[in-house]
């Protein structure tokens, strides 16, 4: 086997795919319209067993704003199959309202005893941190104080929304606490300056995140094409050293999240499952 399929094989391997949200009226088909994703008719409580037979791994956005009940979570467990990861975005409780400090950390401590129940399929935790938390002194010590405090059984990635952040501090910090940069196609960073933090990555875990203008109003299609963007972009997947990837597309990147999917999942010479095959489920959940 030549260098370059072996580098292909394990990239396969490491390399997850989802989108953020499993929950979108557009993304069931109507009667008589070609298939979207869901199958007709199809419930909200149907929806995330349906779409863990076509992906390995979701972004929750729905703990954004609360965190949930556990009858909530234990039931994404129960309705996943065992290869299936969650990722889950930290209440904006601790990092938009607190900004960080330590006023946050009972509600960190109560909201990492409920994702837990996700046991195994826990895959990291997004820390989406707002345009308004600056790359001041004080800002920086409280993320300093925050990253060193936070439970080690659980993985986490920082979001920034600045560029000043991008420096050799804030790298090793996150490298001395084992917590991700969260790389993102986005607006609020240059994309040269994602790229060349992507040299300065440690983790034995990498999180990336589509995001794209939110313009869109229907996520039923594509209706802007990101092809050679998603092959710059899988160029530079190529050069991260982690065990394993975790990537998730916004409807707002393309016009339809699990389309994006299925064509970086395609780049990267994964398998994808016709969403058609989902017809003849619909009746089962």
């Amino acid at each position: 086997m030549s260098q370059k399929k072996s580098k292909i094989q394990n990239l396969k391997s490491k390399i997850h795919v989802g989108c953020q949200g499993w929950n979108y009226a557009d993304w069931v088909t109507k009667a008589g319209d070609e298939t979207v994703f869901y199958p007709r008719g199809t419930r909200p409580n149907e929806m995330l067993a349906l779409y863990a037979e076509i992906f390995d791994t979701i972004e929750v956005d729905s703990t954004f704003y609360a965190i949930p009940p556990g009858s909530t979570v234990e039931n994404w467990h129960k309705k996943t199959p065992e290869n299936f990861t969650f990722s889950l975005k930290m209440p904006q409780e601790i990092t938009h309202e607190h900004l960080l400090r330590e006023t946050s950390f009972p509600v960190v401590t109560e909201f990492c005893e409920r994702i837990r129940l996700l046991k195994e399929k826990l895959a990291v935790v997004l820390i989406q941190l707002p345009p308004h938390f600056e790359a001041s002194k004080e800002n920086a010590l409280a993320l300093k104080n925050f990253l060193a405090w936070l439970p080690q059984d659980i993985r986490f990635a920082v979001e920034f929304r600045g560029r000043d952040w991008l420096i050799d501090w804030t790298f090793e910090e996150l490298e001395k606490n084992n917590v991700a940069l969260c790389l993102v196609e986005g607006s609020w960073i240059p994309r040269e300056m994602i790229f060349e933090a992507i040299g300065k990555l440690a983790n034995d875990f990498a999180y990336i995140r589509f995001m794209g203008e939110r313009d869109l109003v229907k996520f039923d299609i594509i209706y802007r094409h990101e092809d050679t963007n998603l092959q710059i972009w899988k160029g530079e997947i190529e050069k991260i050293k982690a065990e394993n990837i975790y990537i998730y597309f916004s409807n707002f990147y393309e016009g339809h999240a699990p389309e994006s999917v299925k064509k970086l999942k395609r780049l990267f010479g994964q398998k994808t499952t016709d969403v058609k095959s989902l017809e003849n489920q619909g009746s089962l959940f």
